[in-house]
């Protein structure tokens, strides 16, 4: 497919998991593609620029920096994010302000910085990695949720504030993917096989999603093909959300 072709974009996050998987299609279905990161250690044709989207002129900086070298932006993947643990008395107040901090306000961060570029494109997008976290409880994950919850709402607020300039909005919502960051949780974790075990088993599908699924869905809603698709929350989560199946028999 080449229905990005001619077309610049921007993924955070976009030096491992999901966003690497997401900036990676976009360049091999015609996008040019410019990927934020802490580390920006990309594969070519993508290229990297450091950026943390905690810092407001960091992101302002990159942001120039990317349009400057692509001559333009017309879509925005919002993918940068870290995770939490916990209860909500799980977490001191300082891990409640970094992670919405990363979360939720680097997604307005880097919007507000590209919404100038977003604006003189035909075909300009927005997609914000959210999670299943924002619509189904999950034990141990109150802080995380929150802040997933918080990027639902704001993806819906941004897509009816900019539909009528021609920017659609949209976000996916995984289920548990294997990416390395749950990768590393599983390390740490005090039985790695029996924590993967029930993460898969939790998934109707019993596995985890991978990464290059939630990538097909940030493409679908990124492309053109999709101009009548905004205000969106594409759930690629095995069917954790709506399913309800009886207990598997042994």
């Amino acid at each position: 497919m080449t229905d990005f072709a001619g077309l610049k974009a921007v993924v955070t996050g976009g030096a491992s998991g999901i966003g690497l998987a997401a900036a990676s299609l976009l360049a091999a279905r015609g996008a040019q593609v410019v990927v934020f990161d802490l580390k920006p250690e990309v594969p070519a044709p993508l290229t990297g620029i450091t950026a943390d989207v905690s810092d407001d002129s960091s992101v302002r900086d990159a942001v120039s920096a990317a349009a400057l070298q692509l001559g333009g932006i017309d879509i925005l993947i919002n993918n940068a994010g870290i995770g939490a643990q916990g209860t909500v008395a799980g977490n001191d107040d300082e891990e409640w302000h970094r992670v919405l901090d990363v979360n939720v306000v680097g997604i307005a961060r880097v919007s507000r910085a590209t919404l100038p570029y977003l604006r003189r494109s035909s075909a300009a997008a927005i997609v914000n990695t959210c999670s299943i976290a924002a619509t189904a409880g999950l034990p141990n994950r109150a802080l995380y949720s929150a802040s997933k919850g918080a990027v639902l709402a704001l993806t819906m607020a941004m897509a009816a504030d900019h539909v009528r300039e021609g920017i659609r909005v949209n976000c996916v919502n995984p289920g548990t993917a294997d990416t390395p960051w749950v990768g590393r949780l599983l390390d740490v974790a005090t039985d790695p096989a029996a924590e993967r075990a029930a993460l898969e088993a939790r998934q109707p599908m019993g596995r985890l999603v991978s990464a290059d699924e939630v990538a097909a869905a940030i493409a679908y809603l990124a492309s053109p093909l999709a101009g009548s698709t905004t205000g969106t929350a594409l759930a690629v989560d095995g069917g954790m959300q709506n399913l309800r199946l009886p207990a598997a028999r042994s």
